[in-house]
């Protein structure tokens, strides 16, 4: 596959028993590098199962941001990702609404992410 044929599209969402913590901003930190091994597993795993899965590469953890929410009086962390696919010239768009809920489905109604409790209405796909 060239890197013509590759698509990209970004997943957001919000975990909300990873409690933020400084070393999650810098990428040279060890818990920043386990955390983003786990969490591209979990989505490839998740994403592997859905349409684009046999045209799916992977994800890439870019960041994890803080995230306050006042009313649950806790720090989260916020998710960003960007996932790769082979794109043929001729096909359709990405599907991301359709992504959306197949991803909304795989997480229990964007609940749960493996070991991971997300924020119900923190999912956002872009493609």
């Amino acid at each position: 596959t060239t890197a013509a044929n590759l698509g990209h599209f970004t997943v957001n969402f919000t975990i909300t028993n990873l409690l933020y913590n400084s070393d999650l901003e810098k990428p040279e930190s060890a818990k920043f590098k386990s955390t983003r091994l786990v969490m591209n597993t979990l989505l490839d795993r998740l994403l592997k199962e859905s349409t684009i899965g046999p045209d799916f590469h992977g994800c890439e953890s870019t960041a994890f941001r803080y995230e306050f929410q006042p009313s649950r009086q806790r720090d989260e962390t916020r998710v960003d990702a960007v996932c790769t696919y082979r794109k043929e010239p001729s096909a359709a768009p990405l599907d991301r609404v359709g992504l959306y809920h197949q991803v909304s489905n795989k997480t229990r109604g964007i609940t749960q992410l493996g070991p991971y409790s997300l924020d119900k209405g923190s999912l956002y796909i872009n493609g």
